[in-house]
């Protein structure tokens, strides 16, 4: 296999997007953006998100903030992630076990508590929410606060009617307003085991789900849109007729598991 390790940056005040969509495949992950109708009363993007990628090790680090207010918030958490890049790239390097995601949510938990960032924080204007997933091997982790979603999509979760990984949580953010300036701060995180076979992993914005006329407020919806690319693009392009006013970002991957995943013991 060829070796990919490639990092990518994105904040919506650079490039707003507003009335246009684009759709790019950043080696293998697809990331799809609009910025919202004009038509409706947009007239700018405060989404942003950072992929980071390594074919060699098989991971996948992939954040993605919504913010409000203006984007310094999300700013703010992508540059202070980037300075931690090197201390969770060596994380992610390591063998799984029992303690990777922990050692993991530890560092991240570090990063949003540090004391010259939480001071940075109460400089900006606004907040963000922020959804981190990371994938290695036949498991993906998430951190979560705030509203982002993330959703793991393969037939034998769908014949249960199971898609989403987190759930939104409303008055959660990252920036002026800054869970991690609470005394106990509020966000969640979890650990799932991949099904064998293809599975899709997709992190998107509210905007997605927001859209007038709920064309996508059920994850059922989503599922049923087309895998990659051609997938990400017709969902954009059809809360784009529909007239939806906020931003959406989107990004989506495939996996291919081999390994058998749990099955129950009486089949």
């Amino acid at each position: 296999m060829e070796k990919i390790d490639s990092k990518f940056r994105w904040v919506g005040s650079d490039s707003h997007f507003v009335d246009r969509l684009d759709i790019q495949a950043i080696d293998g992950v697809v990331l799809g953006r609009f910025g919202g109708n004009s038509s409706a009363g947009q007239y700018k993007n405060e989404d942003a998100c950072l992929i980071w990628q390594d074919s060699a090790q098989g991971w996948e680090f992939i954040m993605l903030l919504d913010a409000h207010n203006s984007a310094e918030s999300a700013e703010a958490v992508l540059v202070q992630v980037e300075a931690y890049e090197q201390e969770v790239r060596f994380l992610l390097g390591q063998s799984m076990d029992k303690e990777f995601f922990r050692n993991l949510e530890h560092k991240v938990l570090e990063m949003f508590q540090e004391e010259t960032f939480l001071e940075a924080c109460r400089r900006v204007q606004g907040e963000t929410a922020c959804l981190i997933a990371v994938r290695k091997g036949k498991y993906v982790w998430w951190f979560s606060v705030g509203d982002c979603l993330l959703y793991l999509f393969h037939p034998e979760l769908k014949a249960f009617g199971q898609y989403q990984l987190n759930q939104r949580q409303f008055y959660e953010w990252i920036g002026e307003v800054n869970t991690f300036e609470q005394p106990v701060p509020c966000y969640s995180s979890g650990t799932r085991e991949l099904r064998q076979g293809v599975n899709r992993l997709l992190l998107t914005t509210d905007g997605l789900v927001e859209c007038p006329g709920g064309v996508y407020a059920e994850p059922a919806s989503i599922y049923a849109s087309k895998p990659g690319r051609g997938g990400v693009e017709e969902m954009l392009k059809n809360i784009q007729q529909h007239g939806v006013r906020d931003s959406t970002t989107i990004i989506s991957w495939e996996i291919i598991a081999k390994e058998a995943a749990a099955m129950p013991s009486n089949l």
